[in-house]
């Protein structure tokens, strides 16, 4: 998933309760859906952040370069800071229709 591509607010908004019983009918199971779609960006993020560090693992002693490749990683931390938070994209995308999520408790309830 692109994070930077994402147009969401970078801080909490106030927001109506009525927009989160939509699609479930129950604010307790829609928090538990956003808890567990951010749960997933967050982990997504962290793995792609832990590739970026990693190119710049090297076992050189040379001062200049570690210099050059510290700027580097504090640049990459900053772009990683100022993305929005993974709640908030998990709201946005719940919003917007955008998450898929099924009940199977509900599902064989309603088989019967």
């Amino acid at each position: 998933m692109d994070f930077k591509k994402i147009k969401t607010e970078t801080t909490v908004v106030t927001r109506q309760k009525d927009q989160f019983y939509k699609g479930t009918g129950n604010i307790y199971e829609t928090v538990a859906i956003l808890s567990k779609r951010a749960n997933q960006i967050a982990s997504e993020m962290k793995s792609e952040l832990m590739q970026k560090i990693e190119s710049f693992s090297s076992s050189t002693n040379d001062s200049l370069e570690e210099v050059f490749e510290n700027r580097e990683q504090i640049e990459i931390a900053k772009f990683y800071e100022r993305l929005p938070k993974p709640t908030l994209i998990a709201i946005h995308e719940f919003l917007n229709d955008q998450i898929y999520f099924r009940n199977p408790n509900k599902e064989s309830e309603d088989a019967f």
